[in-house]
């Protein structure tokens, strides 16, 4: 089976002249020359970003998968292909009506008849790892609408088989590539095996959307569906149907009265919000993830779906990030040089100067273009460019923040092509920060900590007495001899003070 599926990876490779883009770069120059003479025959006028997509939507859903992560890796590829692998969707046929069935009884042990009053065995959306039908809930269990997504049946094997395959071409590449060992190859199929199998466990994916509806509870500016926790499985996730309009549709958006301009700047919004407030943001942003509300209740609001990639970030990323992306605002390059020396991304022995230097040779030229005109997720993509130059180790979680960036960038302005991002940021970056010194974050501190110090304060007599009384004696014997030596010092100087008081009181007696 592995043989026949390698004998067609390798046809696929070769019809799209994958392996010249591969041995162009092997180090000895043979397999470079033999894959022209095979190209030549082939004559592939196609630009090599196109043939490398083609050739992934050709081997299957587990390789768009993998070209959809990779196009997230922009600080180790081109950007021709990161901007062409970014264009691949999960345009994957359905199964058929049978399987979901199946799926749905082998989750439960019962049939689907018996879970839903109804359920649509007609699919409405189907990707690479799972679909989605509409159905609706017995009245016992609230008769709601739901949407039920579906793990495709035997994945893991399947996706166990082609990662199989995927390590074994990234150890080749690492061989033959010039720069197969700078770009480790197989570590990038590693986290994508990861992510990937994150996605096969759709209980987690239930917990991540969850946590977002909880963040944005109430909010006037984006709607997350509930999850029904009754119905969920690691292979069948029930959530609240959504409707809406595609957020790609802008014809039917204007045609629902709905302001694209005020749109897209709420969009903008809703990232920074999940970004810097809370550290958790809905990592998969494109187009076929949002849509728009257009009833009266959530007239204009955003409504988020799939959430089998998140990301998080910690309170040291989000203060970069805001150092960073305020210094830009401010034109202060030696800060973003120190930001990176600060957090520990750059090696403390940088020259700042230098980097400083870089950083202002990226940075500089982009302010004497129109603000609108300029791409925030391009800019900070350069930074990750520029600092590789120096070592700087880029963290995963920054890569998948600066993918979605750009996807809510163009997202934006598909909406409003005048969208003035930096604009748009920069009071609520200026607003975080102002909560993160000063006497606000220092009261905020203090009510975080006060409970614990509280708790432990009454305790650290008894903790401390507890640990000394835990140490063998031997270990305290060099201390002990240590006090009893000065206490005889101490002694020996009480007494010879003693002495000379008692001689000065009897001479000035006589």
């Amino acid at each position: 089976m592995r043989i026949f599926r390698l004998a067609k990876i390798v046809g696929i490779v070769s019809r799209y002249g994958i392996d010249e883009m591969i041995f162009e770069h092997e180090p000895s120059g043979t397999l470079a020359a033999l894959s022209r003479i095979v190209n030549f025959w082939r004559r592939n006028t196609l630009p090599r970003a196109v043939r490398l997509r083609l050739a992934l939507e050709s081997l299957g859903p587990i390789f768009v998968k993998f070209g959809q992560v990779m196009s997230t890796r922009r600080d180790l590829l081109p950007l021709d292909i990161a901007d062409e692998l970014a264009k691949l969707q999960d345009r994957v046929p359905p199964f058929s009506p049978g399987l979901a069935l199946a799926q749905i009884e082998e989750a439960y042990g019962r049939p689907a008849s018996e879970v839903f009053a109804e359920f649509n065995a007609t699919p409405v959306a189907s990707a690479s790892v799972a679909q989605v039908h509409f159905a609706r809930l017995h009245p016992e269990d609230g008769g709601h609408e739901v949407a039920v997504k579906i793990l495709r049946p035997n994945m893991r094997g399947i996706i166990a088989h082609d990662l199989a395959l995927l390590d074994t071409l990234a150890g080749l590449l690492e061989k033959v590539w010039s720069d197969g060992k700078r770009l480790k190859p197989r570590e990038v199929v590693a986290e994508f095996a990861k992510y990937l199998y994150d996605e096969l466990d759709l209980m987690r994916e239930a917990a991540n959307c969850s946590q977002l509806r909880r963040n944005f509870l109430g909010s006037k500016l984006l709607l997350v569906p509930s999850v029904y926790w009754d119905h969920c499985t690691t292979t069948v996730m029930v959530m609240e149907r959504m409707h809406g309009i595609p957020i790609s549709q802008t014809t039917a958006l204007t045609a629902a009265g709905i302001d694209l301009p005020t749109l897209s700047r709420a969009g903008v919004e809703i990232f920074f919000t999940q970004v810097f407030r809370d550290g958790f943001f809905h990592a998969d942003m494109h187009p076929g993830n949002i849509f728009v509300a257009s009833d009266e209740v959530h007239h204009g609001k955003y409504v988020a779906l799939d959430f089998g990639i998140v990301g998080t970030l910690t309170d040291v990323d989000k203060n970069y990030l805001a150092q960073n992306f305020l210094a830009f605002f401010q034109r202060d390059y030696k800060r973003v040089a120190m930001a990176h020396i600060e957090a520990g991304w750059a090696p403390a022995d940088t020259r700042v100067d230098e980097f400083e230097s870089a950083i202002r040779a990226v940075c500089e030229p982009i302010f004497d273009r129109p603000l609108h005109e300029i791409s925030f997720g391009r800019v900070l993509l350069r930074l990750f460019q520029t600092s590789r130059r120096f070592n700087v180790d880029i963290q995963p979680q920054l890569v998948m923040l600066q993918k979605t960036l750009l996807n809510i960038e163009g997202l934006g302005r598909q909406l409003d092509p005048n969208l003035d991002l930096w604009t748009t940021a920069k009071p609520f970056l200026e607003r975080w920060m102002k909560e993160q010194i000063g006497w606000r974050a220092l009261v905020r501190g203090i009510n975080q900590e006060a409970p614990n110090w509280a708790r432990t304060l009454p305790q650290l007599p008894r903790l401390v007495h507890q640990a000394l009384s835990r140490e063998k004696a031997s270990d305290l014997a060099p201390l002990l001899a240590e006090l009893a030596a000065a206490q005889r010092q101490q002694n020996r100087m009480l007494g010879l003070i003693a002495v000379l008081l008692a001689t000065l009181l009897v001479a000035n007696y006589l």
